[in-house]
């Protein structure tokens, strides 16, 4: 995939119209890595990368869209605008594959100021038993 507009809604909209619609959506922000065929990519607009997640949402009500890869990048408040546009989960924890991720206790604390709290996977699947 490329990291055009016109590549995200197209992602967007196979994946809404996948049966069953997936239950997870990750959304990265393309960290550039020297030496990969996007290295150089224009960055995205901080608004463009929250309209991606409000599309999301709107396409899949349902599903979980997951702030994922780039957060440690993003700042708390382009996160916060992300959970205000749809985001309802992240990826936890300081290592996303191979890239970094803000602390536990910097999620956590991001969480608070919002006036959120987690659940974990687990607790998520006992509410839906």
């Amino acid at each position: 995939m490329g990291e055009t507009n016109e590549d995200r809604v197209k992602m967007l909209t196979i994946l809404a119209n996948m049966e069953p619609v997936p239950e997870s959506v990750p959304i990265n922000k393309l960290i550039k890595i020297p030496g990969t065929p996007l290295a150089n990519a224009v960055e995205l607009d901080s608004f463009d990368f929250v309209r991606t997640i409000a599309t999301a949402r709107l396409l899949m009500p349902r599903a979980y869209i997951r702030l994922s890869a780039g957060r440690e990048q993003m700042g708390d408040e382009l996160q916060a605008l992300c959970f205000l546009a749809g985001a309802n989960s992240l990826f936890y924890g300081e290592k996303l594959l191979t890239a970094a991720n803000p602390t536990p206790e910097h999620d956590l604390n991001l969480l608070k100021r919002l006036g959120m709290s987690g659940e974990t996977i687990e607790e998520n699947r006992e509410e839906e038993c």
